[in-house]
């Protein structure tokens, strides 16, 4: 197996992030992907709340087995505020401190929009001025979220901002984008550093015109990509059960025994 299991805390959002990593050692899992804990999607308040420092709390961290794989921000390239973007910078010091490599942000937009990219460009000239004016060692990674849900329009917008990590997930591209995840795959690879999984069937459901199903129990075609991410992928590959934003799912642990039973990992 060579890409690195973890999920992301959309699943269990009221866990605390020691419970968290408790959670994924449970489950045998390389590390987490934090976006929700105790509550909340505003990780700093909570982390200063609760641990007081960016030092302080990597102390307490410190020799674990587990790894932060990626703290999840709500900023958005496409047009993004001034708020937005403070909001966005109150992550970074506790991912330097506790070496974690991606902070993630949304694409936002409209696929395929010329305007769009160059929002989103101009987004990431921004970071790039102010990660190399204090030696940041963290940097972000862009969800295919809105724009970027198909594969022309996310090389579209690598085409202005190239060297940009592309955090895939794979069912946007898949159920909005409409394209087979082996042909995505191939048209971005060199650009993924992290993936996003999961799983659903063509019914309508409360916020969507599909259902998300346990892993491995919807239509998501897992098993040939699976077979591919284990040749090619180093990565981390994150189980996105978003229970946060749908609370009659299910518990993330009947999600993560589910995707080790059919095979996802």
């Amino acid at each position: 197996m060579a890409y690195l299991r973890t999920y992301s805390t959309l699943g269990s959002p009221a866990l605390g992030l020691e419970d968290t990593l408790r959670l994924a050692a449970q489950h045998g899992l390389d590390g987490v992907e934090l976006r929700a804990l105790a509550g909340t999607i505003d990780l700093p308040a909570h982390l200063e709340a609760a641990y007081g420092t960016p030092a302080a709390l990597a102390v307490r961290l410190a020799g674990h087995a587990l790894k932060i794989f990626s703290l999840d921000t709500s900023l958005h390239l496409a047009h993004s505020t001034a708020e937005e973007r403070a909001a966005f910078l109150k992550f970074v010091p506790w991912a330097e401190a506790l070496g974690v490599p991606r902070l993630r942000v949304f694409d936002g937009g409209k696929v395929g929009d010329a305007a769009t990219h160059r929002a989103m460009a101009e987004t990431v000239a921004w970071w790039r001025a102010l990660r190399a004016e204090h030696r940041w060692r963290t940097d972000l990674m862009v969800e295919t979220h809105d724009a970027l849900c198909t594969s022309a329009s996310i090389l579209g917008f690598l085409a202005l901002a190239p060297g940009t990590g592309i955090l895939w997930d794979t069912h946007h591209t898949w159920k909005t984008g409409r394209e087979d995840p082996l042909a995505t795959w191939r048209a971005i690879r060199p650009h993924v550093v992290h993936l996003h999984v999961k799983d659903s069937v063509s019914i309508p459901g409360p916020k969507h015109p599909f259902t998300y199903r346990l892993p491995g129990e919807g239509e998501f075609p897992m098993a040939p990509l699976r077979e591919v991410l284990r040749a090619e992928f180093r990565g981390p590959v994150s189980l996105e059960w978003e229970r946060l934003w749908h609370p009659e799912l299910g518990p993330v642990e009947e999600a993560l025994m589910a995707a080790t039973r059919h095979g996802w990992w």
